[in-house]
């Protein structure tokens, strides 16, 4: 019987704990600049940087600290094997359309290895091979369909020999896709956030942008004052500003889960794996604060705020895996991350709606967007100087993706979010306020109503109405971070109500009993 190697109490990303990002101030006065951009994370920043370059002024705003959303928070692959899309991407857009999204993320990664070596960014970049494996008859069917699409594309990779795949169990075969890479991403951004200001670059932390002004291109901030520009990128993960809905209805949000761990005596692999099985399961190596090899494993996505057990069980579930098959014997870190997928598995960049090509969006680039986070900044670059890019028309916004799995998809989304809009609605199991426990959230009573209360480890309760003030959806409490999660679009709040991610830009009220 593998051994139970235990979670710290609470969560942080490798990546945030062993290099932080230098602070810049909050916004304190009404500025203008060439460029608004909204969100300072791998799109953000490379895009913040590519247009200084260009000698444009560049105003970068951040809700709260930089790289503190979803790329602090990643895997950091830069890879473009995003599990088994090739095969499909040929069936619902054709051999054209999947060589260029191949493309354009193989031109991700090369941008990316240019920047480190012009910058001299020293972020543990290295270069390695790429595996999606199977361990049961039926993906070994896929794995197989998988690589014959890299056959058919002339994708540089394919069938992986079995020596190739250096697990510590049982595989049936794998797909292999040759030169991806993995790197430290907070120590990468840092130096392009650097190169960034001393370009004359503007950086604002703490400064929420609440709204866009209609026909206008003045943002508003929950600090009191505007930004006035030419033209705008919303680079917010989930674009807060869809006020119409035109994309909110074509996204579906996933959390998912990872730990680094030290290791006794069974070695790390060579190279970057992904099972092609559910649940995922997601290995690579990394490397800690004092230059030891971590085993870095992630995995267990679920729709957020969709689930019928505590969160905290996902983190366990990766952790049984790990002590297993590769004998860890400490967990330093466990983090999470949301992750958002399109309809047709293409992600969005471009202008947000017909008729305001003054906000960009980026947006859809489900778990790998180390590479499409890159490729949209290049695009929205490219896109605000009138100048020809070969990816434009493959992830526009405005595209039709309204073919047959698509619809399925569009049905599916909306069904869901109507199903948990109605459903948090109802009557369900509720605590006393009694009942819980320090370091214990949950749905309570007060006054026969529905009420979020988190009862911190001092016993002191926070209590919130739970309803998210994007749309009205009620909230679920995720105990492994402590927040509360929304089911339908996938806002998050911290147990006293701000928001930690958007669509939502107002927090949850507060409960006075």
């Amino acid at each position: 019987m593998h051994k139970i190697v235990k979670l710290p109490s609470h969560p942080a990303s490798l990546w945030q704990q062993q290099h932080s990002s230098d602070t810049f101030p909050p916004l304190q006065e009404n500025i203008s600049a060439d460029v608004t951009v909204i969100g300072a994370g791998i799109t953000g920043i490379t895009a913040a940087y590519l247009l200084a370059k260009e000698g444009l002024s560049v105003a970068l705003l951040e809700a709260g600290r930089v790289i503190g959303g979803t790329t602090g928070f990643t895997t950091a692959k830069i890879s473009s094997q995003h599990g088994l899309i090739y095969q499909d991407l040929i069936k619902q857009h054709g051999q054209e359309k999947a060589r260029l999204y191949y493309e354009a993320n193989q031109e991700g990664l090369s941008f990316i290895q240019k920047n480190i070596n012009d910058l001299q960014i020293d972020c543990d970049f290295h270069t390695l091979p790429s595996f999606v494996y199977s361990t049961s008859k039926e993906m070994e069917q896929k794995v197989e369909e998988e690589a014959n699409a890299y056959l058919e594309l002339g994708i540089n990779g394919g069938f992986a020999h079995m020596e190739d795949l250096s697990l510590p169990f049982p595989v049936k075969n794998g797909v292999m896709m040759r030169d991806q890479a993995q790197f430290h991403p907070v120590k990468y951004l840092n130096g392009l956030l650097r190169a960034f200001t001393e370009l004359g670059g503007k950086v604002y932390e703490q400064t929420k942008a609440t709204d866009i002004q209609k026909d206008s291109s003045i943002v508003e901030t929950d600090n009191g004052f505007e930004v006035k520009s030419k033209t705008i990128i919303v680079s917010t993960h989930y674009p807060f500003n869809d006020m119409n809905g035109l994309l909110f209805s074509r996204l579906h949000v996933e959390r998912s889960y990872a730990l680094a761990a030290n290791m006794e005596h069974v070695s790390i692999p060579e190279g970057m794996y992904l099972s092609a099985d559910e649940p995922t399961r997601s290995i690579r190596s990394a490397i800690g604060p004092d230059g030891e090899r971590l085993l870095l494993l992630g995995g267990e996505g679920h729709p957020t705020g969709q689930h019928d057990w505590d969160t905290l069980i996902n983190y366990e579930k990766l952790a049984e895996f790990g002590a297993r098959y590769f004998d860890i014997n400490d967990i330093p870190y466990h983090w999470s991350s949301q992750d958002i997928f399109s309809l047709d598995r293409l992600p969005y960049i471009g202008p947000i709606q017909k008729g305001s090509d003054n906000v960009l969006v980026a947006t859809a680039f489900a778990k790998w967007g180390m590479t499409n986070g890159t490729i949209a900044a290049c695009i929205l670059k490219d896109t605000i100087l009138n100048q020809a890019n070969p990816y434009t028309d493959l992830f526009h916004p405005s595209r039709g993706e309204m073919e047959t799995s698509s619809i399925k998809n569009f049905v599916k989304e909306n069904a869901t979010v109507a199903k948990e809009l109605v459903k948090g609605k109802l009557k369900r199991q509720s605590h006393s306020l009694d009942d819980l426990k320090c370091d214990e959230g949950g749905i309570v009573q007060l006054d026969g109503k529905k009420v979020g209360a988190y009862k911190d480890s001092e016993g002191t309760c926070h209590l919130v109405k739970p309803t998210c003030t994007h749309m009205g959806c009620d909230v679920e409490w995720n105990d492994a971070e402590r927040s509360w999660d929304c089911p339908c679009h996938a806002s998050r709040f911290s147990y006293k109500g701000d928001v930690l991610v958007g669509p939502a830009t107002k927090p949850l009220k507060g409960y006075e009993e």
